[in-house]
């Protein structure tokens, strides 16, 4: 929106800048509605101006009498130099998250009963160091996004990546912090993708109805009957396939849950922690002794999760259990495929394992997951 007085230009940067009552009020009563013959609008002063609309951007005298434009004679002109500013400024439509995604593919945001919260243990909400996280802001959002990418072959079977984040997080910010579909688009991975939404932007690990027993299996459920019935997947009726299960940081503790009585157990081929292996390790050494499937587990010096990693390494070394640990910049792609058992020292800080060398995309690549083509 653009406000124009004889002595400057006044530029809304974003729609709802000024309440309709301020305005109102700045202008005179019924001035910035309506036109009125028996007296001209009142013209706003800057002062003015900036206290009605404190995020505007203010161009000074741009049709003041010094002004080349207003000596031309030439209205047309001015008519669409106006227009022009008035396009600059007016901010884009607000993207949904499947525009957002589109190029990479189909990305459908749902609501699931299955889905983590609400769960009776958070009903009271959750206090940590001091301050309560409610029920209702932090344990109630039900959001699940489902993404499909493109060129996604159908075979009669769906292989999934499940994806837990970790603390003070949530759906959104996890897509475009460790930009989750950009790397599995780059990899190529013939797989959907599943991020469900955890504590919202709360610091708590617990995975709500997915730590129930067979609360996993319900999940998955309810996210293969959203595809059947909105995605553009032709084949309707595909069975699960294998499934592969990715944490940062206190996503770990849901991944544990599951791999130990979430319901679906025999299809997780996969669990990959990112600087996540904070407890819980019976658990995960359980599912290792039972499935043989690989377990990634990439840890740093400061994120808490190194003490624990070593000491799984020790058990498993003392059991002459075979793994391959080495840094991660000298790890090669055949490294990852080769061995099932995988530990990972990096010299990045805890919130750059997901992403910052392409690590999501290089486990998909490296993973049992087939090819787009």
């Amino acid at each position: 929106m653009v406000l124009i007085t004889g002595h400057f230009c006044l530029i809304l940067t974003r729609a709802g800048s000024a309440p309709v009552p301020e305005l109102a009020e700045a202008a005179g009563p019924g001035e910035a509605f309506r036109h009125r013959k028996a007296r001209p609008p009142r013209r706003l002063g800057l002062s003015q101006a900036r206290s009605v609309f404190p995020e505007a951007l203010i161009t000074h005298n741009l049709l003041s009498h010094a002004h080349p434009m207003r000596n031309t004679g030439r209205e047309p002109m001015r008519t669409l130099l106006l227009f022009l500013i008035g396009c600059s400024a007016l901010p884009a439509r607000g993207e949904s998250l499947p525009q957002r995604y589109a190029d990479y593919g189909e990305l459908i945001v749902t609501q699931l009963n299955s889905a983590p919260f609400p769960h009776p243990k958070r009903a009271e909400g959750q206090k940590y160091q001091g301050q309560l996280y409610s029920a209702q802001e932090h344990y109630s959002d039900k959001t699940v996004a489902i993404f499909i990418p493109k060129g996604f072959r159908e075979t009669g079977q769906v292989d999934f990546v499940v994806h837990f984040h970790g603390w003070k997080n949530n759906v959104e910010g996890v897509l475009k912090q460790y930009r989750l579909i950009e790397q599995l688009s780059e990899s190529r991975r013939n797989a959907v993708l599943v991020v469900p939404q955890g504590p919202l932007n709360a610091p708590d690990s617990f995975g709500g109805k997915l730590e129930d027993a067979d609360g996993f299996k319900r999940f998955m459920a309810d996210v293969a009957e959203t595809l059947r019935q909105k995605s553009a997947l032709k084949k309707k009726d595909f069975a699960l396939g294998q499934i592969v299960l990715a944490g940062h940081s206190g996503g770990y503790e849901v991944i544990s849950a599951i791999v130990d009585h979430g319901g679906l157990t025999e299809l997780v081929r996969e669990v990959w922690l990112f600087d996540a292996l904070y407890a819980q390790t019976d658990k995960f050494l359980a599912w290792i002794n039972r499935h043989q499937g690989r377990f990634l587990d990439i840890y740093t010096e400061h994120g808490g999760t190194k003490a624990e990693t070593e000491l799984l390494m020790a058990t498993l070394k003392q059991r002459g259990t075979a793994f391959f640990a080495g840094n991660e910049g000298e790890t090669k792609p055949a490294d990852l495929r080769s061995n099932k058992l995988v530990f990972l020292y990096t010299d990045l800080p805890h919130n750059d394992v997901v992403c910052k060398r392409q690590e999501f995309c290089e486990y998909l690549k490296t993973s049992c997951l087939g090819k787009l083509d």
